[in-house]
């Protein structure tokens, strides 16, 4: 997982944020000024920043302007919806730009998109004998490689990237498949009963494996 910055001055944003940041296995560091975030990057690593256009003293176009030359990937966060001030993000060099108020899965998903373009999100995950290698797609139980299709690759990856959150079967789809899936919903439990036979998961897969989903779907 990946260290974030929150730069973000409504506390009760910023609380709902890092809680769900950590739900997701990420670590984070928040400041809700501005003029905070040069010194806190130079004394942590920093691998994405979540930053708010409005602050106090410096806002956020600033605060870009000024940590332009570390490169870090930026997530704007803001309430300003205006396409010139959607277009000055981007030519000041951010990876993306959401809209307040947002649903925090689209936020995560966002996140996971960036770390993905980027690769600063640890590269592999394990858990017991199962071993997922994210920029390789390969998975590996008991150190032999398991074949998974492209679907359920990705779904492994989602319910990975977003575990201990709940997620229905809508969103599973929106963010394994996309927003144009238009096939049963019920397709996300005959992949979820896939992935617990091929990692070996059908007897211990309540005390091993904490996904949002659960890998529990009874089909």
């Amino acid at each position: 997982m990946a260290h974030i910055l929150v730069v973000e001055d409504e506390q009760p944003i910023s609380d709902l944020i890092t809680m769900n940041l950590k739900l997701v296995g990420h670590t984070y560091s928040k400041v809700y000024t501005g003029s905070e975030v040069a010194g806190m990057l130079e004394q942590e690593r920093t691998d994405l920043i979540l930053l708010d256009v409005m602050l106090p003293g410096l806002d956020g176009f600033e605060v870009m302007q000024q940590i332009a030359p570390l490169r870090i990937p930026v997530i704007l966060i803001t309430a300003k919806n205006a396409l010139s001030d959607r277009i000055r993000g981007f030519e000041l060099g951010a990876e993306d730009y959401i809209i307040k108020p947002f649903e925090i899965l689209e936020l995560l998903a966002r996140i996971n998109v960036v770390l993905r373009r980027n690769e600063q999100a640890t590269p592999a995950f394990i858990c017991d004998a199962v071993e997922v290698r994210f920029p390789e797609r390969q998975v590996r139980v008991d150190q032999l490689p398991v074949d998974l299709t492209t679907r359920e690759f990705e779904l492994l990856e989602v319910l990975i990237r977003n575990r201990n959150i709940a997620l229905s079967r809508e969103k599973l789809l929106e963010l394994a498949w996309g927003y144009d899936f238009a096939g049963d919903t019920r397709t996300v439990d005959v992949h979820i009963r896939q992935l617990r036979k091929k990692l070996g998961w059908e007897e211990r897969i309540k005390t091993v494996f904490k996904l949002g989903y659960r890998l529990e779907v009874q089909v």
